[in-house]
């Protein structure tokens, strides 16, 4: 078991910044592990926004996002991070990070564990 714990999310205006965390505890996680960041405005559908492997790799990005967010990770602590520049208020949703025995997936049914999710809200 995994469990997934993030923080970091709040109201911001058009053009701030932000950055997620997400923390895990309950299995030591190598570079077979992919952590992936979702996320699900208001009356939609979960969308992925991007990936990272532990211990190596570099991160992938939705188009979406790509050039404004940054995935990073610090491996002795467990931790994920998501900053997140540059923000439009099409961003508002609940954030997500997941964890996939797959270490290149974007495919949200492929994530096995989730955290609670934390809201994001970009004010125009």
């Amino acid at each position: 078991q995994v469990q997934l714990v993030e923080s970091g999310g709040g109201l911001v205006q058009a053009g701030g910044s932000l950055r997620l965390s997400c923390v895990a505890s309950g299995r030591t996680l190598n570079s077979n592990y992919g952590m992936g960041w979702f996320r699900q405005a208001p009356g939609k559908g979960r969308e992925f926004v991007g990936r990272i492997t532990w211990t190596y790799g570099a991160p992938y990005y939705a188009d979406s996002v790509k050039g404004r967010f940054t995935i990073s990770r610090d491996d002795s602590k467990n931790m994920v991070y998501l900053q997140m520049n540059s923000l439009k208020p099409e961003a508002t949703g609940v954030y997500y990070c997941a964890c996939a025995a797959d270490r290149n997936t974007y495919f949200d049914w492929k994530y096995v564990y989730w955290g609670q999710g934390t809201q994001v809200t970009v004010s125009s």
